[in-house]
C-alpha cells in the first residue's frame, strides 16, 4: 500500500519551532518530487514549500520564506519541512505531497500537480 504519514505537529507558541516529517511507505519516493501543504481553518489547501527529487531545487510561498526550509533524505524516504519563526496564521493542517511525473529540477507549486497526499498533521500556533 503506497502511503504518505506526516508526524511531528502540535502546539507550539508564536516564535516557536517545529519539524515535520512525512515518511513515504509502499513504493520508492526517491524520483519524486514533494511538496507540503496547508489548510487553515475554512480556507483552501495551499502551497508551503516543495523540493525536487534529488533536493537541488527547491521552492516556497511567499508567507513562508526565510523562516521554512524543505529537505529530504531520499535513503529514508522521508521529507521534511523545519518550521521557525511560527506565526499564529502558520496554523492549519499540514499535508505531505507526492508528485511522481516530474523527474526533473522542477518543483510543482499546485494541488493538481500532485498524484499521492498524506492524512495530514495539525500545526496550532498560539499568540
Amino acid at each position: 500500500q503506497v502511503q504518505l504519514v506526516e508526524s511531528g505537529g502540535g502546539l507550539v507558541q508564536a516564535g516557536g519551532s517545529l519539524r515535520l516529517s512525512c515518511a513515504a511507505s509502499g513504493r520508492t519516493f526517491s524520483t519524486d518530487a514533494m511538496g507540503w501543504f496547508r489548510q487553515p481553518p475554512g480556507k483552501e489547501r495551499e502551497f508551503v514549500a516543495g523540493i525536487n527529487w534529488s533536493g537541488s531545487n527547491t521552492y516556497y510561498a511567499d508567507s513562508v520564506k526565510g523562516r521554512f526550509t524543505i529537505s529530504r533524505d531520499n535513503a529514508k524516504n522521508t521529507v521534511y519541512l523545519h518550521m521557525n519563526s511560527l506565526k499564529p496564521e502558520d496554523t492549519a493542517v499540514y499535508y505531505c505531497a507526492a508528485d511522481s511525473v516530474h523527474y526533473s529540477d522542477y518543483v510543482p507549486l499546485t494541488v493538481d500537480e500532485y498524484d499521492c497526499w498524506g492524512q495530514g498533521t495539525q500545526v496550532t500556533v498560539s499568540s
